[in-house]
């Protein structure tokens, strides 16, 4: 296949490259930065440099590479992931302007299956718009909705990727995460209910190179750990793995006020299932729960 993956220098885009060009495909990576080039040539890629808000210039470029295949991997988050609202703003801009070029670039150059990576953390999904209002979510489901409505006129042949919340070493988040845990700044809140879906970067790079030519058209699924866990298990496993003291737990009522958008997430109630991924992709992931993942994790950064 000859597969166009944009946002090929990113935290799942660079891996997924790799894992493509290691499968015998004929990959070209979409970066922004002149200095990620020489990485993805070495990683077995051509590489095209462009902004996939510049429409005219992600045409050309998807164009030359001639794919038979695109992936839509854009994101364009704070290295150690978003803190607050206005870090996804960036990222919002590309899940509904840079979808809606890559789209028409995809069409015009010839393409017939585009794999889109989504977020499985939005609470809104098949609910009102009114129930979650917030930007990043309603971007979410606007990508989303621009795939689907190209594949329900039959131009592209559009499969949905949900991703859980990525971990793993070469994931700037869980890094920044262990220092944070090592040094005992990183605190747990009571009465922590949540529950999140997670997902290891190499189970999440598995699954996509799997749809590529598995997945049925108009199909989403969710890709991700098969349990769901909260922060605060998250923190207190990667305490125990790296034998760190204890996280400190903080009120209820702090969160809201200096982190508003990890207040959010630790609201969430999101225990979503991966069945049919494993069904009909035949994919399995490597580490099925958060618990085994991080133990890999800590292992390989010791």
């Amino acid at each position: 296949m000859k597969v166009f993956v944009a946002g090929g220098s990113g935290t799942i885009g660079f891996p997924l490259v790799r894992a493509l060009v290691e499968a015998g495909h004929q990959v070209t990576a979409l970066t922004r930065s002149m200095s990620k080039r020489d990485a993805l040539c070495a990683a077995g890629a051509s590489v095209a440099v462009a902004d996939a808000l510049d429409r005219s210039a992600l045409i050309a470029v998807v164009k030359g590479a001639r794919p038979t295949h695109v992936i839509h991997q854009l994101t364009a988050l704070p290295k150690g992931g978003p803190r607050r609202p206005s870090d996804l703003d960036a990222t919002n801009r590309l899940r509904i302007d840079g979808t809606r070029h890559l789209l028409d670039a995809a069409l015009l150059a010839g393409a017939r299956r585009f794999v889109l990576g989504s977020f499985a953390a939005v609470p809104a999904r098949g609910l009102a718009a009114e129930a979650a209002d917030d930007a990043a979510s309603a971007a979410i489901r606007e990508m989303e909705h621009q795939v689907l409505e190209a594949t329900a006129a039959g131009v592209l042949d559009g499969v949905i990727l949900r991703y859980g919340i990525f971990y793993g070493l070469a994931t700037p988040s869980t890094a920044a995460m262990i220092a944070l845990v090592r040094k005992r700044r990183l605190p747990v809140v009571n009465g922590d209910k949540g529950q999140l879906p997670f997902i290891h970067i190499d189970d999440a790079v598995s699954a996509t190179v799997r749809a590529l030519d598995r997945a049925p058209i108009g199909t989403a699924y969710n890709i991700v750990d098969d349990r769901a866990v909260s922060l605060t298990e998250l923190v207190e496993t990667l305490a125990e793995y790296t034998r760190s003291a204890p996280p400190r737990h903080v009120p209820a009522w702090l969160p809201p006020l200096v982190s508003p958008y990890m207040a959010r997430l630790i609201a969430l109630r999101l225990s979503l299932s991966n069945a049919k991924a494993r069904t009909e992709l035949g994919w399995r992931p490597k580490y099925s729960t958060m618990r085994d993942g991080l133990r890999q994790v800590v292992r390989e950064e010791a």
